[in-house]
């Protein structure tokens, strides 16, 4: 194994010792990550809706313009995965533990609470504007920050033969000069930014995990069962980490999406289909109609913490993602064009998870309407019970339950083990096959602080690690975003041909 340098070293130490204070001083642990939680979103909740909505702009922009046309490769490669491969990679990778997560608990705790004063909780206007909200946070938003470092990271290592590193795509503005005091630093911050926002989806999986267990087979919802099933989920990835990317990952990939897609199916024809297709249709609309509004909403007159406690939260935990994801879609993109990128991670996962939220979400909003249930009230008790408690009003529930939290289980698998070989890739010098011993360290490490956040101060904890960590890794990403465009604008063949 090569030798290991200050990225690996600093970076696994930061982590280390969070996870020391962690377990040891978790009241304390805890106070600290709500007082930090409370100050990064008031004070820079504007920057991040800001950010995000230029990357999208950003995003749409190189795939319209000339740049689209370049490949992320020389210009003779082609695609190495077939496109549902591909999708599944993107999306298994991506949010698909949090889709799961949130797919009913994010409508019905805005139909619970809803987003505006101005509407009346439980009401119709509170189910639309609670589908309105979930669609614009599962939109192309959070993918766009995903589509920059991806695009990024494809485009030097694979247009430029540069390594996969988060520092190598500034290089544009760095310089060609080594200059290791500053690109340590900004690989440092992607790693730590990594395991924060990878040990918050783990965090977000096994609190699902433990309420689908509550809800199906009455087992405890409590400590205890979150650390057995982290120590369970921990050695299931490892042992994919060990098989490989074209073993493990791509065929728990193609798993993954195929059986979302046949649970998905199985709700959309046994629940309220033709809600479901008029939720999503009336949902795309609002979501258009209203994007710019609520991609730069604050309540700066108003007062009150939603806008920080879900928008902001979402913005900062798909930044704390993407060095990951970025690098991972990268990683299994080379050979696709930058438009061809560009619309398949910005716009095909996106119509996937907005489907979900319609089938999922729209069941239980009817169910609440119209069955006389009570789902919105039992996800405001409990919000890791959101998708078992619906499950339980359509048939064969016990089965659906059942097959749902081996669902959640792959999925995070699957992220843990990209993870780990993105997190090996980037302390390793941006090696495409970075030693085991690394990949195993950083699986562990992941493991261990999403246990200590979930110790310490459950869901808000893992919230305050993505954005704290986040908030340093936005400007690089507004960096990366102008040393790209330096770099594509430079291309020789776009200079001699202007013509798409």
């Amino acid at each position: 194994m090569r030798k290991l340098d200050i990225v690996f070293w600093f970076s696994a130490i930061v982590v280390a010792v969070l996870v020391v204070i962690g377990a040891f001083a978790p009241d304390a642990f805890g106070a600290a990550a709500t007082r930090l939680f409370d100050f990064t979103t008031y004070a820079f909740g504007w920057f991040y809706l800001l950010s995000v909505l230029f990357f999208v702009l950003f995003c749409i922009f190189l795939a319209l313009s000339r740049y689209g046309k370049i490949r992320l490769g020389s210009d003779e490669d082609r695609p190495e995965y077939p496109l549902f491969t591909w999708i599944g990679m993107l999306f298994s990778a991506g949010f698909g533990i949090g889709l799961v997560f949130y797919g009913v608990a994010e409508p019905m705790s805005h139909f619970y609470t809803p987003p505006r004063e101005t509407v009346d909780a439980l009401s119709d206007q509170a189910a639309r504007t609670a589908m309105q909200y979930s669609f614009f946070h599962w939109g192309v938003s959070q993918w766009s920050v995903f589509t920059i470092v991806g695009l990024a990271i494809g485009y030097f290592q694979f247009r430029k033969k540069e390594d996969g590193l988060i520092s190598t795509t500034l290089k544009p503005i760095i310089g060609d000069k080594k200059r290791e005091y500053i690109r340590k630093p900004i690989d440092i911050l992607a790693v730590i930014a990594t395991v924060m926002g990878v040990a918050t989806s783990l965090g977000l999986g096994i609190l699902q995990i433990n309420g689908g267990l509550d809800a199906v087979f009455g087992i405890p919802n409590n400590a205890f069962t979150q650390l057995i099933v982290i120590f369970i989920i921990l050695v299931l990835y490892l042992s994919s980490t060990i098989s490989g990317i074209d073993r493990g990952i791509k065929y728990l990939s193609n798993f993954n999406l195929a059986f979302a897609l046949i649970i998905m199916v199985f709700v959309f024809f046994t629940g309220p289909t033709v809600f479901i297709l008029n939720t999503f249709t009336l949902g795309i609309g609002d979501y258009i109609s209203n994007f710019i509004n609520t991609s730069l909403r604050l309540t700066p007159y108003e007062g009150g913490t939603w806008v920080r406690d879900w928008t902001i939260f979402y913005w900062a935990w798909a930044t704390a993602w993407s060095p990951f994801v970025g690098a991972f879609i990268a990683r299994v993109s080379r050979g696709r064009t930058i438009r061809e990128f560009v619309f398949g991670v910005l716009i095909v996962p996106p119509v996937i998870a907005l489907f979900w939220i319609a089938v999922f979400g729209g069941t239980a909003l009817h169910l609440d309407l119209f069955g006389g249930t009570t789902i919105a009230q039992a996800v405001d008790a409990d919000i890791t019970s959101a998708l078992f408690v619906t499950l339980a009003e359509l048939p064969f529930s016990l089965l659906l339950s059942g097959l749902s939290i081996l669902l959640i289980i792959t999925f995070l698998i699957t992220s843990a083990d990209s993870a780990t070989y993105i997190l090996g890739t980037m302390t390793s010098g941006g090696s495409l096959n970075p030693p085991l011993l690394l990949r195993v360290i950083w699986g562990t490490l992941m493991a261990a602080i999403a246990a200590v956040l979930l110790m310490a101060s459950g869901l808000e904890g893992l919230q305050t690690a993505s954005l704290v960590s986040a908030l340093p890794f936005t400007v690089i990403l507004i960096a990366i975003c102008y040393s790209l465009f330096r770099s594509v604008k430079s291309e020789p063949g776009l200079k001699r041909n202007r013509k798409i």
